[in-house]
């Protein structure tokens, strides 16, 4: 029996070695394609080399993506550049990367019969939404260059779809956390800040009154929707992918322990964010099991 053959973009980074981990689980050939800007090839040192294969590359550049795709069954298109701030200070980096890079991720999976194209969306394109929980529908809001070329590539992940038959599906990520969370970076997001401050022993900083609220979901839930999307018929899908449930900024730090220091509001930050998780749910019957808390302990125990 021929073994599936899974190609990940950005696959050392944090989502990326996860999913590597549970494609692995069931049986996968894993290509690896990543330019080692923010993945870490530590993230995936514990694979056998049958299983894995890792190619330095990167997809906004490379003219010949084509070699490392053939005889691909899926694709996560999962590379890009993801904090808010610097894409602000530089957009065009973030146009290229993620826009011409999709392009280019697109143009390589187009060429081979593959079963499932998945393109790792943000919730960022819903801004600050007047609806909450936030359901698909809601109008599209993009604050920032970040969310605007993460937009600009689901809009193509869609229009391939549709144009070229491709079996596309796209999953707009709300706060994903879990093992190999990024610490490190200015920017890097609440649960890898509290992370690296609570092995550092220094106080968590929290934004504002740390009453907001954000949905958090663990990155084993995400792979594990990812896996029942590929095994099922669906195509020119677009799912929020969320755990449905909003938790403060102060009870994360509450469950995370140890002191903490108040600093000031960012700009453009949404007070809320939840997702709607009812599509995704029917459609495979899918539910996120982990919860923050044991989500947390688990983090802290790596």
């Amino acid at each position: 029996m021929k073994l599936s053959k899974s190609i990940i973009t950005g696959g050392a980074g944090f989502i990326g070695s996860n999913l590597t981990d549970h494609l692995v689980r069931i049986g996968h050939k894993v290509i690896i394609l990543d330019n080692f800007v923010s993945g870490k090839k530590s993230n995936l040192s514990h694979h056998k080399r049958k299983n894995v294969k890792i190619f330095k590359t990167d997809i906004s550049k490379s003219k010949n993506l084509d070699r490392y795709f053939k005889g691909a069954d899926y694709v996560f298109h999962l590379a890009g550049l993801a904090e808010i701030i610097p894409s602000i200070k530089n957009p065009k980096k973030y146009f290229v990367n993620n826009v011409l890079g999709t392009v280019n991720v697109l143009e390589a999976a187009k060429k081979v019969k593959i079963k499932k194209f998945i393109y790792a969306a943000s919730s960022s394109c819903y801004g600050t939404p007047k609806k909450i929980p936030t359901s698909e529908k809601e109008k599209i809001d993009l604050k920032h260059p970040y969310a605007l070329t993460k937009f600009m590539g689901e809009e193509l992940v869609m229009k391939y779809a549709s144009l070229f038959r491709m079996p596309n599906i796209s999953f707009r990520f709300f706060n994903v956390y879990g093992p190999r969370l990024n610490t490190s970076g200015q920017y890097s997001a609440v649960m890898g800040n509290f992370l690296s401050q609570t092995k550092n022993k220094k106080p968590l900083t929290i934004v504002g009154n740390g009453k907001q609220t954000r949905d958090f979901i663990h990155v084993d839930d995400l792979a594990n929707a990812f896996i029942k999307v590929i095994k099922s018929k669906l195509i020119k899908k677009i799912y929020n992918l969320g755990s449905g449930k909003r938790t403060s900024i102060n009870t994360i730090a509450k469950i995370f322990g140890g002191k903490r220091k108040f600093i000031p509001l960012r700009p453009g930050e949404p007070k809320n964010s939840l997702a709607n998780i009812s599509k995704l749910k029917k459609d495979i019957n899918w539910k996120p099991k982990i919860s923050i808390e044991k989500g947390i302990k688990k983090l802290l125990q790596n």
